[in-house]
């Protein structure tokens, strides 16, 4: 089994197909055969199941697969390593974050990177955090901020940071004109644009409203974050969202007001997840005490609220604060 194998194999799983994997790995699909059909003969096994709709993984190939993608990075953080003559670190480091934490942590981070580890190349995806849980399950993210810790226990996990949720309203709505603060049974009053039904957040929201028989007038279900800070601006309703969902939009020249909640305490943990610490790069590593600082520095700023410290070992969250997902 060498490399070369492993990296022909983790391609064809992820095109789904050979003929798909050939084209982008510029390799005669006669020849990617050959070398497939080596890789199950030393494993002894079958490793995909071939059909008209092309190929898939079966249980040891799927096994195999989430191995080589982790075997695969270690090759070329290896080789980065090996390449680099002047002990800087080097690297490529993946973060996934959710939209919002873009928004209040992804620029400052991107610019201390850079400023400190020219050497690092940073790829940030931004996604849901379903999606970033998934890619991190699959070995395809270094890091990853996720809003609960029940992924799997390979993965290395911290608290980060506690976000408070806020009803956020056009800066120029009637809406609660003059108010800072709202009830829950005003704030069933209000239009709401919000995420759709599957999401960790929705389901937090609504549980809050049922608590206490109430239900939210939904308008519009959105899962983007910009389309749905759009619709607010456009006064089609409010949202509940924490605050880093408006600290880009002084930029675009649009105001909002962000109410917090009196009789309900809306709190969002965030959790910095990791690879394990034996195939965490050394470019990762940095890239996640950059994090770490470019958080603190946020909740000890003075031009933001809403934001946290995580809590130390054996403390208790915020009082009535619940894991979203």
């Amino acid at each position: 089994m060498d490399i070369r194998q492993l990296r022909y194999f983790v391609r064809i799983v992820e095109m789904g197909s050979l003929s798909k994997a050939s084209q982008s790995l510029h390799v005669a699909q006669p020849a990617l055969s050959q070398q497939v059909a080596k890789l199950e003969d030393q494993v002894g096994k079958q490793l995909l199941v071939r059909s008209s709709r092309g190929v898939t993984p079966n249980e040891t190939g799927r096994a195999l697969y989430h191995h080589a993608r982790l075997i695969l990075r270690q090759f070329e953080q290896a080789m980065t390593i090996a390449r680099s003559d002047n002990g800087e670190i080097t690297g490529v480091a993946s973060v996934g974050l959710p939209a919002t934490t873009v928004a209040a942590v992804g620029l400052p981070l991107v610019k201390r990177v850079r400023e400190k580890y020219p050497g690092i190349s940073l790829n940030v995806v931004e996604a849901m955090s379903g999606h970033v849980a998934h890619l991190i399950r699959q070995n395809r993210l270094d890091l990853a901020v996720l809003f609960s810790r029940d992924l799997p226990s390979d993965l290395s996990v911290e608290p980060l940071m506690v976000e408070e949720l806020f009803l956020i309203l056009p800066g120029e709505s009637d809406l609660l004109s003059g108010r800072d603060s709202v009830t829950m049974s005003e704030m069933a009053k209000v239009p709401l644009v919000l995420p759709t039904s599957d999401h960790g957040l929705r389901k937090r929201i609504e549980a809050e409203f049922e608590s206490r028989a109430l239900f939210p007038n939904v308008v519009a279900e959105i899962d983007s974050l910009s389309l749905v800070m759009n619709a607010v601006h456009d006064k089609i309703g409010g949202t509940i969202k924490p605050m880093g969902a408006i600290m880009q939009e002084g930029q675009r020249g649009r105001s909002f007001r962000c109410l917090r909640v009196s009789d309900a305490s809306f709190h969002r943990s965030n959790y910095l997840y990791s690879l394990p610490p034996n195939a965490l790069s050394s470019a990762a590593s940095v890239v996640a005490h950059e994090l770490r600082i470019v958080v603190e520095d946020l909740v000890a700023s003075s031009e933001w609220t809403g934001f946290f410290p995580r809590p130390e070992p054996g403390d208790r969250p915020p009082a009535s604060s619940r894991e979203i997902a």
